[in-house]
């Protein structure tokens, strides 16, 4: 392995990035939390739509069934070299419930619409309270760049 030298982003520098992977990428770690049975963590397909993570999955699933019980989530980019991490509360939406605007642009991004599946499913929107980035040791200082649901400067 061969090191590379990190040049320390600004925070405006990685909101910037971080906006922009969430714009581009198609994955992103899931974790919830049972009462009883502990953490649950999956990889879904995401839609970001500025403001908010957008993820479907199974009405019967662990994640979905977590999620409606203890709102408060995690979500991850997979890439722990350019680590993003957020933090929030999930909202539930049945393909019956789901915004129109947001269940046309998840299946716009993956060609798949999950309100024509004849399985159920549920849509989670993920509005960040806190968003962590970094790339290597010399950014953890200052990784946090959301606090409170505000992008910080």
């Amino acid at each position: 392995m061969q090191a590379t030298e990190i040049i320390r982003r600004t925070t405006a520098e990685r909101r910037q990035d971080t906006l922009e992977r969430l714009g581009s990428e198609r994955d992103i770690w899931v974790s919830t939390a049972h009462p009883d049975h502990g953490p649950h963590q999956v990889p879904l397909w995401f839609q970001w739509d500025g403001r908010a993570v957008w993820m479907c999955t199974g009405a019967h699933s662990a994640t979905a069934r977590n999620a409606a019980h203890e709102a408060r989530v995690r979500l991850a980019l997979p890439d722990a070299f350019d680590v993003v991490l957020l933090q929030g509360e999930a909202q539930c939406y049945s393909a019956r419930e789901v915004p129109e605007e947001a269940a046309e642009a998840f299946a716009g991004k993956f060609g798949w619409d999950p309100r024509q599946e004849e399985a159920p499913y549920v849509y989670l929107r993920v509005a960040p309270t806190t968003v962590r980035a970094w790339r290597g040791e010399t950014e953890l200082r200052g990784r946090v760049v959301m606090r409170d649901g505000a992008w910080l400067r």
